[in-house]
């Protein structure tokens, strides 16, 4: 499916900011393939749109609450059993795919006790149990303002396999 977007409203985003300009391109995603997002909804997406809608999920669950959160409200799957990690590093991203590639080794590891359900109470307990993962948290947070703004630039460089920029 080929995604859409005004110029103006990617200049004015743009202008905005790396996050701003970004977002347009989310906005447009979720409105292609619906607002719930499924694996037959991804099939509408190509593997560049895919790729920045998932660096999209794993930003708003790490800010919020860290690898642990993630995997939680079930993205481990999405992040580390596809090619994320593979393509940070095709998009220059190299450091952060590293980072990737750990944490993925870490749910591998575990990943029966990190998936199953639980109550709030237990899950907060998980970032006692899993300290591991508070390192990979806290690389993320310090550097993503760098890594966003290397996707920004990424996506800017290569916009036609994102969107088709319309006047």
């Amino acid at each position: 499916m080929e995604i859409r977007i005004k110029d103006d409203i990617l200049a004015a985003a743009a202008a905005e900011g790396m996050d701003a300009f970004l977002e347009v391109f989310i906005n447009a995603y979720k409105e292609a393939a619906g607002e719930n997002i499924t694996a037959e909804t991804f099939q509408k997406l190509n593997g560049e749109q895919i790729t920045l809608l998932a660096y999209h999920i794993l930003h708003e669950e790490l800010m919020d609450g860290g690898f642990i959160q993630l995997i939680q409200n079930g993205y481990g799957p999405f992040i580390f059993d596809n090619p994320f990690a593979k393509a940070m590093r095709l998009w220059g991203l190299k450091d952060f795919s590293k980072v990737i590639y750990k944490a993925k080794e870490i749910y591998d590891e575990y990943k029966n006790e990190l998936t199953r359900e639980r109550s709030d109470e237990e899950f907060m307990a998980l970032y006692e149990q899993y300290e591991v993962f508070d390192e990979l948290d806290d690389w993320f947070i310090t550097e993503e303002e760098g890594i966003t703004a290397m996707i920004a630039y990424y996506v800017d460089e290569n916009m036609d396999k994102f969107a088709t920029i319309e006047k």
